[in-house]
């Protein structure tokens, strides 16, 4: 056989080292190491100095998702591309936070008018300059259509939902967001029943049209709010604050 041919033929039986991990190995030791679960499983802290400390790993990590052809990802299934930018929303979100940390108390430090750490392009991902917002409005919210998207995306605050200690993975995904929307939706201090009203996130305002009809989609977790389903149904709807002080852990100076 010409020795070209066989080159040829071995390199395209050989696996590719560009191949994408769709286990998110790398982002799920990150987790694992500097995410504390608190309150019963239903809120946590990160220890951003753990990730400063590992910040060359979750650069490498970030440099794969950015890698990613735009072509590969068409080609993959649903749950591959919504694991794929939620992971990437929440990676590069700590990735904003560690530009500065640990002389900032807010992601907003960065600025809501000029330096808007949500509609600044700071990476690149499937080809294009990208924000946080391009992969939660124009991508997940437009594209996928499910509301659980916002139980998943950490805004690096403490009012936001958990940031899992793992990663979002293809073959659990669906687990993942209903368990992420359980949760949240069962924590007391920011979701819950009272006195005839339903006292809930910010969340569920400024993404209404996401969750409509709003007291039809809370009668589904009904339970945990603390009531049962005709009374969240009949119930007013009012917003708690936002709490956007940074989730950083108090043990952050441990590793």
């Amino acid at each position: 056989m010409d020795a070209r041919i066989a080159a040829l033929l071995l390199a395209l039986a050989a696996p590719s080292a560009a191949a994408f991990d769709h286990d998110h190995a790398a982002w799920g030791a990150l987790l694992e190491r500097h995410v504390v679960v608190l309150e019963g499983g239903k809120a946590s802290r990160v220890r951003y100095a753990g990730m400063a400390a590992d910040r060359a790993q979750l650069e490498r990590y970030l440099d794969t998702l950015s890698a990613a052809p735009r072509a590969e990802f068409d080609a993959w299934s649903r749950a591959e591309q919504m694991a794929f930018l939620i992971n990437a929303y929440n990676a590069f979100t700590v990735e904003k936070i560690l530009g500065r940390y640990p002389e900032l108390r807010s992601i907003w430090d960065y600025g809501k008018l000029f330096g808007n750490p949500f509609k600044d392009d700071f990476f690149s991902l499937l080809g294009r300059r990208a924000s946080l917002d391009w992969i939660e409005h124009d991508m997940l919210r437009k594209v996928y259509r499910d509301a659980r998207v916002h139980y998943a995306l950490n805004c690096a605050s403490v009012g936001c939902p958990m940031l899992r200690p793992e990663p979002y993975l293809a073959g659990r995904v669906e687990a993942q967001l209903e368990d992420q929307a359980r949760r949240f939706l069962g924590d007391a201090s920011r979701n819950r029943y009272r006195d005839a009203r339903l006292e809930v996130s910010k969340i569920f305002d400024w993404y209404k049209e996401d969750f409509e009809p709003r007291n039809e989609y809370f009668a589904r977790y009904a339970e945990l709010l603390g009531a049962d389903a005709a009374a969240v149904r009949a119930a007013r709807i009012t917003f708690l604050d936002y709490d956007w002080a940074l989730n950083d852990s108090p043990s952050s100076s441990r590793r």
